[in-house]
């Protein structure tokens, strides 16, 4: 028989948040620590709007590049923002749709795309599919941007620096300081920044700072999935100033030809998601946050989440492989961090959950450290 699976497909692994659940599958209730969505719901008025929108006939097909009313709020809002006089914008289905259409359209085979370690698992395998090097750039133990390593890496072969913030796994929000270096290291190479932002609405000490503000040779992702618990929608956007227009024109030919379009009811949510304050819902991720790190400060080496909803913490023993494989057979699931990183001595925990499992889940990592 003929070899059917394309070459390529050695070049990424599954999934190890799946490869968890596999190891998982027996467990009675429990303690679930790994699951990256909020643990609220979409908000009411907003799930009315998509059955308004549903009940219209709006269940065709919309534009490649999104509904003309969602692409309008978006692109004043990165205006108001930034102050980019008729920014390209695009919705996407979901950031993850985002970033495939931005790493097909960018990356040569060869490419380098420098990385911070530790990072959100996609980029990682994305790069390695399309032929390019990742370049990762080591920012332990704080996890702090690591600009000055950043700017060393930097070759002739760059072609892209991801930025996360706040951070998947780590939840730490990068300074405005820490992102205004970056900005003036990446302009003086003129290299194009690939911002994920899709945690932005969770920043806990203040405004998480877009490179953005400082820097036009940028490609902002944002979406709904987890400020609006909106992860089974699909709906995010890209955004870049005019002049990068030419890169957004071709990833919307990629769009064509893969997701077509983002499901267009929802569209017409998100558009009056861009209006809808959520930042009782945010508050609410402070008190997990702090009774998560409260409870485990004392007995394991963590940094305290700033932003998203994960915290990485180093095992107290061994490997975070290792780690997590306890965790299960003390009816806890966390993710190992080698998930995220090209070191194995962490593990990452989601607290996204009620209170009372965090509580539990405190309880059992202690007595487990």
């Amino acid at each position: 028989m003929k070899k059917l699976v394309a070459d390529r497909m050695s070049l990424i692994d599954a999934s190890g948040i799946r490869k968890v659940f596999a190891l998982a599958g027996d467990l009675k209730d429990p303690v679930n620590f790994s699951i990256g969505q909020p643990d609220f719901d979409v908000p009411e008025p907003l799930k009315r709007e998509a059955i308004k929108a549903i009940e219209a006939g709006f269940n065709r097909y919309s534009q490649t590049a999104g509904e003309k009313d969602l692409l309008e709020r978006i692109s004043a809002q990165i205006t108001a923002e930034f102050g980019w006089k008729n920014p390209s914008v695009l919705v996407a289905s979901g950031v993850s749709g985002g970033l495939l259409l931005a790493f097909m359209t960018l990356v040569n085979p060869g490419d380098e795309v420098i990385i911070p370690d530790p990072y959100f698992v996609m980029y990682k395998h994305l790069v390695n599919l399309l032929g390019g090097k990742c370049v990762f750039v080591d920012s332990y133990p704080d996890f702090r941007l690591p600009v000055e390593k950043i700017a060393a890496a930097i070759t002739d072969k760059t072609k892209l620096i991801i930025l996360n913030s706040p951070a998947n796994p780590t939840g730490i929000v990068y300074s405005a300081a820490e992102v205004e270096a970056l900005a003036k290291v990446a302009a003086k190479k003129d290299v194009l920044v690939l911002t994920d932002e899709i945690y932005e609405t969770f920043s806990y000490d203040g405004p998480a700072t877009s490179i953005a503000k400082y820097y036009e040779n940028v490609l902002v992702m944002r979406g709904f999935s987890k400020s609006h618990a909106m992860t089974g929608w699909r709906l995010a956007y890209v955004a870049a100033p005019a002049a990068l227009r030419p890169v957004l024109e071709e990833m919307l030919k990629i769009q064509q030809y893969t997701f077509v379009c983002a499901p267009t009811p929802f569209q017409k949510a998100a558009a009056a998601a861009m209006n809808y304050d959520v930042s009782d819902l945010v508050k609410g991720y402070v008190r997990k946050r702090d009774l998560l790190f409260n409870g485990l400060k004392s007995k394991f080496e963590l940094a305290k989440p700033q932003g998203a909803f994960y915290a990485f913490v180093k095992a107290p023993s061994g490997t975070g492989n290792d780690f997590v494989k306890r965790a299960i057979q003390n009816n806890m699931l966390v993710i190992p961090g080698n998930v995220f990183s090209e070191r194995d001595t962490h593990f990452r925990i989601s607290f996204a959950t009620t209170d009372e499992k965090i509580r539990q889940g405190v309880d059992i990592l202690c007595r487990m450290a």
